[in-house]
């Protein structure tokens, strides 16, 4: 550790990523990516940008890129917010929203930059946590405290909400913001953003790098009543007036007018996904109900470490979680149907299946 690290340093205990190895013929199933690439527009987009106005700053406030949000979802464009990936975002979001006196509450079993993010701004935190079958309860959740995160579907274990559930919720917590970070929604479950409109407390937040493929360009985007985006606006110009690039911008963009491409690769995930639950399944896994892009399944009769192990070592890589509570458990992102066999030949492998 180094002398010259400010204190803060020293306590922090930063997020890990999903392995990005090079291995030979690798089988990727461990970072939740896109396996169909993005509409041949974006391409195309991006090429473009390639050019002498690189030299020029883009323009800090993306308003191109926010009023086409706007129409897609129905908002106004006041109700937009863009950043550099959904992970600036909610780094945003937890310094202009999430910090009170009363502790935050999210679930124990989540995406694992929350409580990062806990550490880095200084804000307290509960861990509520989900219930046997690893569902978030929302009757958890009328405890006493200052804001709310949750994710929807949940990561890792994919399981989602209703929005009748949210909405519920957000009339009993009306005191207080509660955001929904919406990665995976695209992929099975009911967004929240039709009840910004009603709950000035909500703030949605999504990410083009799942669903739209766009996971190299960075673009995430927040939609919430226009007193939270200010909030959120004020703090991305205290720290970078200049989150998304000319290529990211104009690639966005051009990802928001294909939507047929966008249909039909969303579309093709979760067929792929429900027959990858289906082949789990057949060699006797338990596989939660999943409306995201990978699933959460555990082997009743070998643990989760050992069988990632044993996949890493056929060239297939899966995402495991040292936490107790899961630590049975893998989590699968949906690849393209040539890597659900191959996911399956390994498993049989490591579990000494024949046939």
């Amino acid at each position: 550790m180094s002398q010259f690290w400010s204190w803060m340093v020293h306590e922090l205990h930063p997020y890990v990523p999903g392995e990005q190895p090079r291995i030979a013929d690798l089988v990727k199933l461990n970072t939740n990516e896109n396996p169909f690439g993005p509409s041949p527009r974006v391409i195309e987009a991006v090429r473009a940008e390639a050019a002498d106005t690189l030299r020029l700053y883009p323009d800090p406030e993306a308003m191109a890129l926010r009023e086409d949000l706007a129409r897609y979802h129905g908002v106004d464009v006041r109700q937009v917010f863009v950043g550099n990936g959904s992970d600036e975002v909610l780094a945003h979001t937890f310094t202009a929203l999430l910090k009170h006196e009363k502790p935050l509450l999210m679930p124990d079993i989540t995406y694992s930059f929350y409580p990062v993010y806990c550490r880095l701004f200084g804000i307290t935190a509960e861990a509520v946590p989900l219930d046997e079958g690893l569902r978030i309860r929302l009757a958890d959740y009328q405890r006493p405290a200052g804001a709310i995160i949750l994710p929807n579907p949940n990561a890792p274990t994919g399981i989602a909400l209703t929005r009748a559930e949210i909405a519920a919720l957000l009339v009993a917590r009306a005191d207080m913001p509660v955001v929904i970070d919406e990665a995976y929604v695209d992929f099975g479950a009911e967004s929240c953003v039709p009840l910004v409109k009603d709950h000035p407390n909500l703030l949605v937040i999504h990410t083009m790098s799942k669903s739209r493929s766009l996971a190299g360009l960075r673009v995430g985007y927040a939609i919430g009543d226009a007193a939270l985006i200010e909030g959120l606006t004020r703090v991305k110009d205290s720290f970078n007036s200049y989150p998304l690039g000319r290529p990211a911008q104009a690639g966005a963009r051009a990802s928001l007018g294909d939507e047929a491409h966008f249909q039909r690769t969303r579309l093709a995930v979760i067929a792929e996904r429900e027959r990858m639950r289906g082949a789990l399944e057949g060699l006797g896994f338990e596989v939660l109900p999943s409306a995201a892009n990978f699933v959460f399944a555990r082997h009743p009769g070998r643990g989760g470490a050992a069988v990632a192990r044993g996949l890493r070592e056929q060239a297939v890589l899966v995402r495991h979680f040292g936490n107790p509570r899961i630590a049975d458990y893998l989590r699968i992102t949906v690849g393209t149907a040539e890597q659900t066999d191959r996911l399956v030949g390994a498993l049989r492998v490591c579990l000494g299946v024949n046939g």
